[in-house]
């Protein structure tokens, strides 16, 4: 039996005991988690379990009802604005002008910005340049964005997240409508990526598996349950919510 470990890694988000309701309709009731830095988690929900909410609350987009959240030690919407640049965060379906001629290093580029006033700097070139390795791209980085398929031009979303050197990597249904190859691309570079910076999955598919997920956060009728993934067959794996682990369990795989 694999063995549940206490993570002696920093944790950069907490929740504890957290409720909220929208319009009086309860969608979170003292949910409580925690990530570690380094750590690899997928956020598993049916569409309206609370997956957006959980994420508007950690960003301080949103305040909870009951309950506390903690990001990178601090917390309140103040302090979530200041560490805003410490998160990257990819769409799942990234509005944009097909029309707009901008190019792949351009679109990357964006994950440097601070300011529309700062000026681009020979760390921010390299930056990007870093990040369109990572995700296998670097040899499109003149051409337009536009021209790129659909997986492609999640890559570079990656990409452009990457380029802030992120302490936590959001992926909002990062495998959606692509294929097979690019998801095969996606999973090498978030494996290279594992273990210097946290990784926050988010997907309402429940077969979801990745050998690299640590732990499944499972959010239904306003709870969430943590799972172990990796006590079990990789490739069968299925998230179970009849079965639980204690609330405050770390697991290190």
């Amino acid at each position: 039996m694999h063995t549940i470990h206490h993570s002696s890694k920093e944790v950069i988000l907490q929740f504890e005991t957290v409720s909220f309701s929208y319009d009086g309709v309860k969608v979170l009731e003292k949910a409580s988690f925690h990530v570690h830095q380094g750590e690899f988690v997928a956020l598993v929900g049916a569409n309206g379990a609370g997956k957006t909410t959980v994420l508007k609350l950690m960003l301080g987009l949103e305040q909870p009802e009951t309950g506390g959240i903690t990001l990178f030690g601090g917390t309140g919407r103040a302090h979530s604005a200041a560490y805003i640049d410490k998160i990257g965060y990819v769409p799942q379906q990234p509005a944009f002008d097909k029309s707009f001629p901008i190019s792949v290093e351009g679109v990357v580029r964006m994950g440097r910005l601070r300011s529309l006033s700062r000026t681009f700097t020979i760390e921010d070139r390299a930056a990007v340049q870093d990040a369109l390795e990572q995700v296998g791209l670097a040899h499109l980085a003149k051409r337009a964005y536009n021209a790129l398929s659909g997986g492609e031009r999640r890559r570079i979303l990656v990409a452009r997240a990457l380029a802030a050197k992120p302490l936590l990597l959001i992926l909002d249904e990062p495998t959606a409508n692509m294929d097979a190859e690019s998801e095969d691309r996606l999973f090498h570079t978030l494996g290279a990526l594992k273990g210097s910076a946290a990784i926050l999955i988010v997907t309402h598919d429940r077969d979801f598996v990745s050998a690299l997920i640590d732990r499944a956060l499972c959010i239904e009728k306003g709870t969430i349950v943590q799972h172990e993934l990796g006590a079990v067959d990789q490739e069968n794996v299925q998230v179970l919510h009849e079965e639980s682990v204690p609330g405050d369990a770390c697991i290190i795989v």
